[in-house]
């Protein structure tokens, strides 16, 4: 093995085993001195676990170690808004449009005619009062209507349909890519150009009935998404059809 990637293995071990679980991560200068070794093979090694995503660079702090801060468990019909507030951190909601609309992507989805009338819910989510989401979720105008009315400032999608006696999905299924967000929701996420974002889609079902098509960009470095297998399970995530 060249030898930055025999330093790269070796800071991933440490990495791994929480050695820095503080957020502090060595400079170039003190990895130099402490493994003898030339500031290039410094700067690869640490060039990799950037890439890799186990470090970020950040302005005037240099390498810091890449901690998500929110964790949700795939396979599962969850929450954005208790995932956040589970962990202590209050989430919060600024409505970026309301309104009735027709859509012909959500209304396939959603099993109703092309210029059916949807309810729309875009919000950008906000954790800890920090950009976290920008999540979008079309709804039947017959179902959600009364949502028009809503305070979305602090509450969640689920607990208004139940609150207006509409059916709250409990099936479904989740699409998750990671992609480089559009120039606005860029913006709104206050993200630098080329930062990553989880793109969710999904689409959730009460006893096999679409109650709603949703679309969610989340921040690669606030929130992580983890899945759990034994051996010999099938796993609930498919790759697409060839």
């Amino acid at each position: 093995m060249p030898l930055w990637a025999q330093l790269e293995a070796e800071l991933r071990r440490r990495l791994e085993a929480g050695e820095f679980d503080e957020g502090f991560f060595p400079t170039d200068h003190e990895l130099t001195e402490t493994y003898e070794v030339s500031r290039h093979t410094v700067r690869e090694a640490v060039r990799h676990l950037n890439k890799t995503g186990l470090l970020k660079r950040e302005r005037g702090r240099g390498t810091v170690v890449n901690r998500a801060e929110f964790e949700q468990s795939l396979g599962t019909l969850y929450s954005l808004y208790q995932s956040v507030e589970s962990t202590g951190v209050q989430q919060d909601s600024e409505v970026l449009q309301l309104e009735i609309v027709t859509d012909s992507i959500a209304a396939s989805h959603l099993a109703v005619a092309e210029d059916a009338e949807l309810v729309l819910l875009a919000r950008l989510r906000l954790a800890g009062g920090q950009p976290l989401a920008v999540d979008r979720a079309w709804l039947p105008r017959e179902l959600a209507e009364p949502l028009l009315v809503v305070d979305w400032s602090h509450t969640a999608l689920y607990r208004e349909l139940a609150r207006i006696g509409s059916p709250v999905p409990n099936q479904g299924w989740e699409r998750l890519t990671p992609v480089v967000p559009a120039p606005g929701d860029r913006s709104l996420l206050d993200l630098r150009k080329g930062d990553a974002t989880f793109f969710l889609e999904r689409l959730g079902t009460n006893d096999g009935a679409p109650i709603e098509w949703r679309t969610t960009l989340i921040r690669g470095d606030r929130f992580r998404f983890v899945s759990e297998w034994t051996a010999g399970s099938r796993s609930s995530l498919q790759p697409d059809p060839a």
